[in-house]
């Protein structure tokens, strides 16, 4: 006899990971079709300058968008990088949660191993489309694939695959996509990304044919960044689960052994500390560890004092580029940065920079926030970069608002981390443990205090000039007066007086002599 539960049970049934984002889009930030215009530009992007990077390639980009019927567009982009192995190419773009990144304890763009695959996902869903690759290594062959996302399995599913005689010495890869989307530009649209992009990435060149015209961001500096190196997990941000698995999947023979080789940081001396206040022996087999066990480690680790982990797998911009990249994309009268010492949250190593640009080309207040050089565009009330700037008194740096609003100064925020700790898995805005948030404040503090000097000179200055102005404009006046009463020549008299403001209120070069400023008075 059938009962209920042998009916529902019959419905249920595993779902595979692309058939979740099939239905949940949204979470990989296509929630409109503008927005998924620049998700599909921003992974690509990514990806390329992420490729380059690792193969110490100074990056070549190309984009092009172009509208091929309403609310359909066809966007290529193509990189200068190494190109990608001809038998990666269908796991890398049709299977989702399919990379090198998620296990890997460095700075990187991406982390999950979803980005690219879900923009093959969103072309298939909306105009049927396989998504065009083509890569070339260097071994004089191109690898042509067309490919869609078999989404019941989440498995690639090769459409067309060619293979071409590479002849003009070109390396690196190209894609197509064919999508459903708008654009516009706006401060939340492709260009405004391009151009954040290349205030993080001044080592970068980058040419954007869209709709409207070419953009181009060319290279401000011809250096890249230090190359992060890959560090092991550190034992502060291990939570139970977590070291249980670990144990279970170590080849380690003893406890001690598994702790310093499988964990940064960690000693000899360290190790049987752990396991003393644990109560557990250093010799034990890690896989013969209950859960009674590991809940003792967990607490015995909290106890423990531990060197924090290695910063080697940071790379910051640094304050030079920095500088460079707002100077070449914003043109501002004023310009400083500030790179703060790295920090941790969670045991895993961060570091914060800031960049201010105030005045020039700059007329408006924004924030550029930013994490491992890729800007992020939406979602900015739920981020930490917002909710530091906004704690700040800003008129304490002699600006005209607390809150920025009257003031032509963009802020740059950039936040450079093994493990970025998104909100979301679009990747939007960073969350706000209270250690990012102190950093974050610190930084800005201390850029601001350096914008404030410089404001308090621009405030001087002006003073200054407003009272050799009064002063020039009774001049001609106190000239034949006192000429009239000493009997002295009144040029000789104006010279005297000139000379004498001068050596008070230094040279004013805007009005030379001084004339020029009694005959507009």
């Amino acid at each position: 006899m059938s009962t209920k539960a042998d009916e529902m049970a019959q419905s249920q049934k595993e779902i595979s990971i692309s058939e979740f984002f099939e239905k949940n889009r949204h979470l990989l930030g296509y929630d409109n079709k503008i927005k998924a215009l620049l998700t599909i530009v921003k992974e690509a992007v990514d990806n390329a300058l992420d490729a380059c990077e690792e193969a110490r390639i100074l990056p070549d980009i190309y984009l092009q968008i172009k509208q091929v019927d309403e609310e359909k567009y066809e966007i290529i982009i193509q990189d200068n990088g190494p190109g990608i192995v001809e038998k990666q190419i269908p796991k890398i773009f049709g299977k989702l949660l399919y990379g090198s990144k998620f296990h890997r304890h460095r700075q990187s763009r991406g982390q999950q191993g979803i980005g690219i695959s879900g923009a093959v996902l969103y072309a298939q869903l909306t105009t049927g489309m396989p998504t065009i690759i083509e890569s070339a290594i260097g071994d004089g062959k191109i690898h042509n694939y067309k490919l869609r996302i078999e989404v019941g399995k989440n498995e690639p599913k090769i459409v067309e695959k060619t293979v071409n005689e590479e002849t003009g010495g070109w390396r690196g890869t190209r894609i197509r996509f064919v999508v459903e989307a708008v654009y516009r530009e706006h401060k939340q649209s492709v260009l405004e990304y391009l151009r954040q992009t290349a205030i993080a990435n001044p080592f970068a060149n980058i040419t954007f044919d869209s709709p409207n015209g070419r953009s181009e961001f060319k290279r401000g500096i011809e250096f890249l960044p230090k190359e992060p190196k890959a560090i092991k997990p550190h034992l502060e941000g291990v939570e139970l689960g977590i070291l249980s698995r670990m144990a279970h999947q170590t080849t380690a023979r003893t406890l001690e052994t598994f702790f310093i080789e499988d964990f940064t940081r960690v000693g000899k001396v360290t190790a049987g500390d752990i396991c003393s206040k644990a109560g557990v022996d250093s010799k034990t087999k890690p896989k013969n560890l209950v859960h009674e066990n590991f809940e003792n480690l967990i607490k015995a680790i909290k106890k423990v004092k531990l060197i924090n982990p290695p910063m080697d797998c940071l790379s910051p911009l640094g304050k030079e580029a920095v500088i460079s990249g707002l100077k070449k994309e914003l043109d501002p009268l004023w310009v400083d940065a500030v790179v703060r010492n790295p920090s941790v949250y969670r045991g895993w190593p961060f570091q914060i920079e800031v960049g201010i640009a105030y005045g020039g080309s700059v007329k408006e207040s924004k924030t550029m926030r930013l994490a491992n050089r890729v800007p992020l565009l939406y979602m900015a009330g739920d981020c930490a970069i917002t909710k530091s700037v906004s704690q700040i008194d800003w008129k304490k740096y002699k600006l005209s608002s607390k809150d920025l609003s009257e003031d032509p100064i963009s802020i740059f925020v950039h936040m450079v981390s093994v493990w970025v700790p998104f909100t979301s898995e679009s990747k939007e805005a960073i969350a706000s443990y209270p250690e990012i948030i102190k950093e974050i404040k610190l930084a800005l503090q201390e850029c601001a205090r350096k914008l404030g000097l410089f404001l308090s000179g621009q405030i001087k200055a002006r003073e200054v000039h407003e009272r050799r102005k009064t002063l020039e404009r009774y001049v001609d006046d106190i000239a034949i007066a006192l000429s009239n009463l000493s009997g002295e020549e009144r040029a000789k008299i104006e010279k005297a007086m000139f000379e004498m403001i001068r050596w008070r209120w230094g040279d004013n070069n805007e009005q030379g002599d001084g004339r020029e400023a009694k005959e507009d008075g």
